[in-house]
């Protein structure tokens, strides 16, 4: 049978393209102009080839947000809860305003703006969409900010790129957007490479940010942080400010928010820095009632990492210890959607026992295991439930647990 060359030379051919000439790039440029008089920020979106995406349906939520919406092609809105905007082909622009002032709980901000700063986050900035495009479309994200005057700086969890310009690339989404937290104004940063992170700690000047004390302790901790998570971060950002600010901690993929008068490491021995650092870490998220795990091991690790560190003698590990079992007496199941601070205080004591145990029933093999190989796993899975986290401890085992046959987890 005669070979036929022509078709062995286009089968070739094909072979030997590379595999990106069969995906088309397209560019989505972010722009961001706050607006302090006005307690809002204007925020449009640039397609470089609007043909190539077909719509992007945006859950504009119900407080009402977004606002003066205007778009090159078809902008819909039937409900106040979503728009849906079909770009028209070539250069294609979208453009509204959102407020930026949010009410975390009455008098008690998650995102606000003053004359000198604002903080917030970037997924207020860009609601959620679901995207559809045409087939082997890939959109280059990046975010551009115009400052009012007298603001020197800002600051995402993203690379920097150039002035006020950050590239967005999140490998796990299609439509890649400005999320976690950002800062912008009259600012005050610090700087660091930690690993292989590039860390930035930013807050508006005169909101009480200890900037050199957090660096310290990230600084100490970080080597410990990276034993356990195999996941090492381009780049962290936290920010700050005073009240009247949520007075808590907030995380992010890549930052994390905490209140500028929040301990480093409270008297009862436990730290939010590293607690929140552990969420950007690990991202693990949980279902089925079992919200359990995912503060449970946070804040097990923000102390146990201490711990491991030298910054915990076992005296007051033990001390700490008594005070949990005090904290969560009252407590009859694990059990909940979210868990409270008693919940989570006896869910920091089962993963201490549970710890012991692995590490006990393991002691002779080749490759001693501990909480830590659990944890591993965990951060494998989309979001992890309660029956999740036992079939993972037996399989680190190689059995079934004592700790966890209780009606905790039932």
């Amino acid at each position: 049978m005669p070979v036929r060359y022509p078709l062995l030379s286009l089968l070739l051919l094909s072979l030997s393209l590379p595999t990106w000439a069969a995906t088309h790039k397209v560019d989505l440029d972010y722009r961001v102009r706050f607006l302090p008089e006005t307690n809002q920020a204007e925020v449009s979106l640039t397609l470089g080839q609007g043909e190539r995406v077909l719509s992007l349906d945006f859950d504009l939520g119900k407080e009402g947000r977004y606002s003066d919406f205007s778009a090159d092609g078809q902008w819909q809105q039937e409900q106040p809860e979503r728009g849906i905007w079909q770009p028209a082909a070539g250069k294609s622009r979208l453009s509204y305003k959102v407020r930026i002032d949010h009410e975390r709980q009455p008098g008690s901000f998650d995102a606000r703006m003053t004359e000198d700063w604002a903080l917030l986050r970037g997924d207020d900035l860009v609601p959620s969409a679901v995207l559809r495009q045409q087939d082997k479309t890939e959109l280059v994200a990046r975010l551009q900010f115009e400052l009012p005057k007298g603001w020197n700086s800002v600051e995402t969890g993203w690379p920097r790129i150039g002035k006020n310009r950050f590239r967005i690339d999140n490998p796990l989404r299609k439509f890649d957007r400005p999320t976690g937290w950002m800062v912008a104004g009259k600012l005050g940063t610090r700087r660091a490479r930690l690993g292989e992170t590039d860390v930035a700690i930013a807050a508006p000047v005169g909101e009480g940010m200890r900037r050199m004390d957090i660096m310290t302790l990230l600084t100490f901790v970080w080597p410990e942080m990276q034993a356990v998570f195999p996941r090492d971060p381009a780049k962290l950002l936290i920010v700050g400010a005073g009240d009247p600010m949520w007075r808590g901690g907030l995380s992010a993929a890549n930052s994390y928010y905490m209140h500028a008068d929040r301990p480093l490491v409270s008297e009862n021995g436990t730290s939010s820095l590293v607690h929140e650092l552990v969420h950007v870490f690990s991202r693990i998220q949980s279902r089925d009632r079992s919200d359990w795990i995912t503060e449970g091991l946070a804040e097990y690790y923000a102390i146990e990492l201490m711990r491991r560190a030298g910054g915990i003698g076992e005296d007051r590990y033990q001390r700490m210890r008594e005070q949990l079992t005090r904290w969560s007496k009252p407590v009859k199941s694990l059990r909940t959607a979210r868990a409270t601070g008693p919940v989570t205080a006896r869910a920091v004591l089962l993963l201490q026992e549970l710890d012991r145990e692995i590490r006990q029933k393991t002691k002779g093999n080749t490759q001693p295991r501990s909480l830590d190989d659990v944890t591993r796993g965990l951060m494998r899975l989309d979001k992890a439930s309660t029956e999740d986290f036992i079939d993972i401890v037996e399989n680190v085992m190689g059995g079934p647990s004592r700790v966890l046959d209780t009606r905790l987890l039932r």
